[in-house]
């Protein structure tokens, strides 16, 4: 069995809802048991450059999975067409969208490839994954970054709870 921690977000649409629906295609998932879904943050919008204030803000949260029979790479993939499912177009690097699904982390393996890196490369950074996640496991920690919580203090961009 592995432990997935996967960060979503979305700023489009009926927010609370796509995130809803997709908490649940998650846990529906052949193979996967829902172990930890964390409380909601609000978050504004980031773009390579920073806080986009034009843009509708986030809600974010993690969710924590175990799963068996599914490699990082074949869980990518489902979620992928989780979003897609959910509205999800690639127009735009870091651009708006109804559902982002970020794979975090998946049992602290370092995986550097064309189609897949973990740990998320910018998690280590991001208050709205690392608030969530220190919620819904204290003792997280970021294989080559240290704890979460450790890395949370450090995180300066803006998260709220709903």
């Amino acid at each position: 069995m592995s432990r997935a921690v996967i960060a979503f977000g979305a700023n489009l649409g009926d927010r609370e809802a796509t995130v809803a629906g997709a908490v649940r295609d998650l846990a529906e998932l052949p193979g996967v048991e829902l172990v930890a879904i964390s409380p909601i943050y609000e978050s504004p919008a980031m773009t390579d450059t920073g806080v986009d204030h034009d843009a509708p803000g986030y809600l974010n949260g993690v969710v924590v999975l175990e799963t068996t029979g599914h490699t990082p790479h074949q869980l990518l993939a489902a979620l992928h067409e989780i979003e897609a499912s959910h509205g999800r177009q690639r127009l735009k690097h870091w651009g708006d969208r109804t559902l982002d699904l970020d794979l975090i982390d998946v049992d602290g393996l370092v995986i550097d490839d064309t189609g897949l890196q973990l740990p998320h490369p910018r998690a280590w950074q991001r208050a709205f994954v690392l608030q969530p996640w220190l919620d819904v496991d204290p003792e997280a920690v970021i294989p080559g970054r240290g704890r979460v919580a450790d890395l949370r203090r450090d995180a300066h961009d803006e998260v709220t709870r709903r």
